[in-house]
């Protein structure tokens, strides 16, 4: 079957079919072209070939200078913008200072002042972040631009100026590094956009694409469907047609031997009816066969006779259309001819047709004529039928006499022809059987025609309107060679819109859109935060700066108001070493006091400015924390005795005996902690305890009562939030310990504690008007706990009290360690061992804390909380027949009730009539442990029997004297005493050389060290104490002043160490005798004195050749320790 493809789209709709594609195409190709050039040759200066542009030739002055100087556009950029926005005359001496002479012509300056005007243009009203300029570290200028330059280079620039290339990329480089950043921030921004820009176009372009494409394969799936649809009717029409003229070519065969081979012959018209009948089944798309005999004319007389009727014509030759009324008899009779082919056979369908003669039509007489030629089944061309009235075409077989051989010629087979069968087809009916077979979900409309004449096509079947879209035709063989058909085959209704590939690429489009919203909104909030970073880091220079400012302030300040301090304290101290009278010796020591706490309070700043800078650096040294926590307990004795307040320490005995950290910051956090307990508690108790981290991880809840009976707020919720307690980080000899302080005071409201470690802030307005106070001691003891690794809480109820909670990591030392100053030496210590005790407390926390302080004297303790087990115990051991022996007695004033204490003695001898005898040797000494006692109370406890009362808090300081006096132990003199009369001899003698540029202060320093017999002398400046210490001299030690003009402390400690590593060499060189210097090396130990505390640390003055220092103003225990390791040695040796 022969295929090909015809459109009913004429050729201007194919042509702007293909002329929109084309002008969609040439869009899509001139969008690119345009991307790519506004990519490449983009606005601004962000293009890629304007990004690599090489140098800038629209200067000719600037390229001069180029070559010439090789000077880059950034440095004159640079240079010019420093001349025109800085104080010239300190441009220029800086300049002048840092770099070596180089004359530069007057190009220079003019390509400055170009450039200069240039970068005014460019800047605009922005503003130029100051930022510090170097120059080899020794000149120091702020950039400070505002908006345009004010003015250009003033006519008397000096024509030296100095320049190197190391020296003017240190200059200029925070400039560049500045501008690259803003440049290549705005540059990458832009880019990304442009880059993100066209990803959106290629990704729309591919959502063209995807339509296209999918768009196109829909199409051709169309064009298959419709092609296999319209092959598979054309070859089922094919066949069938075949099968059909295969039946009616072996009905010709019948009837050729059965009527002509037959004699007589064996078929009349009922049965040739009746078989055709029967077997029409076989010819379905026939509406009937017929047979016609051939007649000659000379036979046609006796053939009418023979049959009974006339041959009869057909009533039109061109088979017009025939009414329903059709009737043979009515038709008029063949005219003369040379031969008829009347029919005398047919089916019952065509019986009509029957005497006619088929030679009489010019169809019918042109297919006999081929069909008895060629001997094969030839068509008419189609025409109505009739009776039917429908188009349809006529199959004719020549038959033939049964002598034709196989083999024949035209003329034989013309000569051997006996009739004609014939077979008519309705083709409307057949089609329409057809299609009804191969019906489908889409329809398609069926056109047959017969396209023999190719000008003028026979439309044999379909509908005269055209369908939708394309046509397909497919050519149809019914066996005859001279007859052409074809079927058009096209689709009845128009396609329908390409949903997929509509939603596919909507998707895509959509997802693409998208994608570039979330992007450029990706892009413009990293804009957004590389303009915060950089506003950011703006700020950070600024608060980098403010916080140097602050800390330069601070230490001003310090130094400023501390200078003075000095002065007055040392004055004072040197009043009262005067013979004064008692209210003289009052009023200089209250102002004295005064000067301590003013002093005090300007440590508290300064150390928590030292910690914000992150300055503070905490010791390690080994200590004692209980002595410790005694002094701060003696601290606020008075006040707590003064208030009727009960006060006390333990120290549990896990907790190792010394320790390694630093003691001083460690007393710091107790003493505000204890500070404020004091100051805002009016009644009840201040109960101090230090636990080890894992005894208070495996502590029961404690049954015993509070320490003066008062509620307290539960420390277990503060424990709870530690992460010490939930997991141990214990390394090698770290010991953590938790220190707790629970007060009874009035407590902290509930909206005050988020802020109660914040600096400068208290619970409200008024407590700083009641307690007094500034708000930091908190906040330093959190900073100063975090520096130890731990961890501080609180909880508090108002009414109450206030419990508050650290943990600190330390380190175990070993007992022998040295540098740990005791208040008592071992030998008084040892006096109390062995001596046994009993206590007797109702309240078991309290007897807790007697028996605490007892053992660390080494005493053996027995408690008891009941008082008749009390005397029972008492009368046991003063019996003779007593096992043990009790040395003292020590009872609570309120050990089971108020005034109980006192009562007890009475009690004891009531118990004591009843017949129990007591040797009055072996009675114990009875001691009565009291928070405060009035006069009346001391008489009455001194009738009742005791030698003497022990005030709280108690100290280990307060139960030696005690127990030394009644027990009639001999007193020494306390180390703390003897201390000035140590000083004294360590000094006497001594050379000591005081450098301070203040009067004021050299009296002080002098003063105190002439009270220690020290020979000083006196020098103003820094190079006055060179000229002092230029070896040989004979000073045993210099304090040096930091801060002096002209030359501070630390070049003078400087220049002198260098003076004496000098000789130092040339003596070991032995260039020069030792004689002649007096000494084989020389060191003289210099000791720094200033007031700024943050400034000077240790560390700081050992890097600058000093061995110490001391901070103004200094008093006798810390002048003791800074020269008690220098001058140590040469007392002893000349004392022994």
């Amino acid at each position: 079957m022969a295929k090909r493809w015809v459109s009913f789209a004429d050729d201007k709709q194919c042509m702007g079919r293909r002329r929109s594609r084309n002008v969609l195409l040439v869009l899509t190709l001139l969008c690119c072209v345009s991307c790519s050039m506004w990519l490449f040759w983009g606005s601004g200066s962000w293009g890629i070939l304007e990004k690599l542009g090489g140098r800038d030739l629209r200067y000719p002055r600037k390229q001069i200078l180029f070559d010439r100087f090789n000077i880059s556009k950034y440095h004159l950029r640079s240079l010019a913008l420093l001349i025109s926005s800085l104080e010239q005359e300190r441009f220029f001496k800086c300049m002048n200072k840092s770099i070596d002479d180089v004359k530069l012509s007057s190009s220079l300056l003019h390509t400055l002042a170009e450039i200069n005007a240039e970068v005014d243009h460019n800047q605009g009203q922005e503003n130029l972040i100051g930022s510090d300029i170097f120059f080899e570290g020794r000149c120091l200028m702020q950039i400070g631009c505002d908006g345009a330059a004010k003015s250009s280079l003033p006519d008397n620039i000096p024509e030296k100026i100095m320049r190197s290339s190391a020296n003017m990329d240190a200059i200029f480089l925070k400039f560049r590094q500045q501008q690259h950043y803003r440049q290549h921030s705005k540059g990458s921004g832009k880019w990304s956009k442009k880059l993100l820009f066209l990803g959106i176009i290629f990704g729309l372009s591919v959502a063209l694409w995807i339509f296209v494409s999918m768009n196109a394969t829909i199409t051709e799936r169309r064009k298959e469907t419709l092609v296999n649809m319209c092959d598979e009717r054309a070859r089922m029409l094919q066949d069938q047609f075949n099968v059909s003229m295969n039946h009616v070519h072996a009905l010709a065969i019948l009837v050729s031997t059965f009527h002509h081979g037959k004699q007589p012959s064996t078929i009349d018209q009922q049965i040739f009816a009746e078989y055709t009948a029967r077997t029409a089944f076989e010819r379905p798309l026939m509406s009937g066969v017929a047979y016609a005999l051939r007649v000659l004319h000379e036979e046609r007389e006796q053939f009418e006779k023979k049959y009974g009727w006339k041959i009869k014509k057909m009533e039109t030759e061109d088979q017009s259309l025939v009414k329903d009324d059709f009737n043979p008899e009515k038709l008029d009779p063949s005219p003369v001819q040379d031969e008829y082919a009347p029919v005398i056979f047919s089916q019952e369908t065509v019986s009509h047709i029957v005497s006619i003669d088929m030679m009489s039509g010019k169809q019918d007489r042109e297919n006999i004529l081929r069909a008895r030629a060629n001997g094969k089944g030839v068509l008419t061309s189609p025409f109505n039928l009739l009776k039917s009235n429908h188009l349809g075409v006529v199959l004719t077989f020549a038959v033939y006499n049964t002598s034709l051989p196989p083999n024949a010629t035209p003329e034989e087979r013309i000569r051997a022809t006996v009739g004609y069968l014939g077979a008519s087809f309705d083709v409307p009916s057949l089609v329409d059987k057809l299609l009804h077979q191969l019906a489908s979900k889409q329809t398609i409309v069926v056109n047959l025609y017969d396209t023999t004449n190719v000008s003028a096509p026979i439309r044999m079947y379909g509908p005269d309107a055209a369908g939708a879209g394309e046509m397909y035709i497919s050519g149809v063989d019914f066996g005859d060679p001279i007859r052409k058909h074809e079927m058009h085959c096209r689709f009845k209704h128009k396609p329908q819109l390409p949903w997929s590939a509509i939603t596919m690429s909507v998707g895509v489009a959509v997802i693409v859109l998208l994608v570039g919203h979330i992007f450029h909104a990706a892009l413009n909030r990293i804009e957004e935060v590389e303009d915060d970073y950089r506003i950011m880091s703006e700020l950070k220079v600024q608060a980098e700066a403010a916080d140097v400012a602050k800390s330069q302030f601070l230490a001003t300040v310090s130094h400023e108001i501390r200078t003075p301090m000095n002065g007055v304290l040392g004055m004072l101290q040197m009043l009262m070493d005067t013979e004064l009278d008692e209210t003289q010796q009052d009023f200089a020591k209250t102002a004295q006091l005064s000067g301590k706490a003013l002093i005090a309070l300007i440590n508290e700043v300064l150390d928590l400015a030292k910690i914000e800078s992150g300055r503070l650096e905490l010791e390690a040294v080994p200590f004692d924390p209980r002595d410790i926590l005694d002094n701060v307990l003696s601290l606020f004795s008075d006040q707590s005795q003064a208030k009727g307040i009960e006060m006390a320490v333990y120290v549990s005995e896990q907790v190792p005996e010394i320790l390694i950290g630093d003691p001083g910051r460690f007393r710091q956090i107790i003493t505000n902690l204890v500070g404020n307990s004091v100051k805002f508690t009016e009644k009840g108790h201040i109960f101090v305890s230090v636990y080890h981290i894992e005894e208070v991880r495996n502590m029961e809840d404690d049954q015993c009562e509070t320490l003066s009976g008062c509620q307290v707020v539960d420390k277990q919720k503060i424990w709870d939030n530690f992460t010490l307690l939930k997991s141990s980080t214990e390394g090698d000899n770290a010991i953590n310990l938790i220190v707790t302080v629970e007060d009874t005071g009035v407590g902290i409201p509930q909206d005050a504690q988020s802020r109660i470690f914040t600096p400068f802030m208290q619970a409200d307005s008024s407590t700083s008007r009641t307690y007094g106070g500034t708000g930091i001691g908190l906040s330093i003891s959190k900073c100063l706990v975090d520096l130890m690794e731990g961890e501080i809480g609180f909880v508090s109820q108002s009414g109450i009290g206030s419990t508050f909670s650290f943990t600190a990591v330390f380190k175990e030392a070993s007992k022998s360690s040295g540098d740990i100053k005791r208040h008592y030496t071992d030998s008084i210590l040892s006096s109390f061992q062995g001596l046994r005790a009993l206590v007797a407390d109702g309240r078991c926390i309290r007897a807790r804390i007697i028996k605490y302080h007892l053992q660390r004297l080494g005493i053996l303790v027995d408690v008891v909380t009941k008082q008749q087990n009390a005397v029972q115990t008492i009368v046991d051991c003063c019996s003779t027949s007593g096992r043990s022996h009790i040395d003292m007695f020590l009872v609570d004033k309120d050990a089971w009730g108020e005034r109980s204490g006192i009562s007890f003695p009475r009690f004891l001898s009531e118990s004591l009539r009843n017949g129990v005898v007591m040797h009055k040797e072996l009675q114990p000494k009875m001691f009565l442990i009291a928070t405060s006692l009035n006069p009346t109370e001391v008489y009455d406890l001194k009738l009742a029997g005791y030698v003497d009362s022990m005030l709280k808090p108690l100290r280990l300081s307060m139960i030696v004297a005690c127990l030394q006096k009644a027990l009639g132990m001999s007193q020494k003199r306390q180390p703390t005493k003897a201390k000035p009369m140590t000083l004294q001899s360590i000094l006497r003698g001594k050379n000591i050389l005081v450098v301070d540029d203040n009067l004021v202060n050299q009296k002080v320093a002098a003063g105190t060290l002439k009270k220690f017999g020290a020979i000083v002398t006196c020098a103003d400046s820094g190079k006055e104490a060179i000229r002092r210490l230029q070896p040989p001299h004979n000073f045993d030690a210099c304090f040096m002043d930091v801060q002096m003009p002209e030359m501070d402390g630390f070049e003078a400690t400087q220049k002198v160490r260098e003076m004496e590593n000098t000789v130092n060499k040339l003596i070991e060189s032995g260039d020069v005798s030792p004689e002649i210097y007096g000494n084989s090396r020389w060191h003289v130990p210099i000791l720094a004195m200033t007031a700024d505390v943050i400034q000077a640390t240790h560390e700081h003055c050992l890097s600058k050749g000093m061995d110490d220092y001391v901070s103004k103003p200094f008093e006798e225990q810390q002048l003791y320790s800074a020269v008690a390791h220098f001058f140590e040695s040469d007392t002893i040796d000349r004392i022994s």
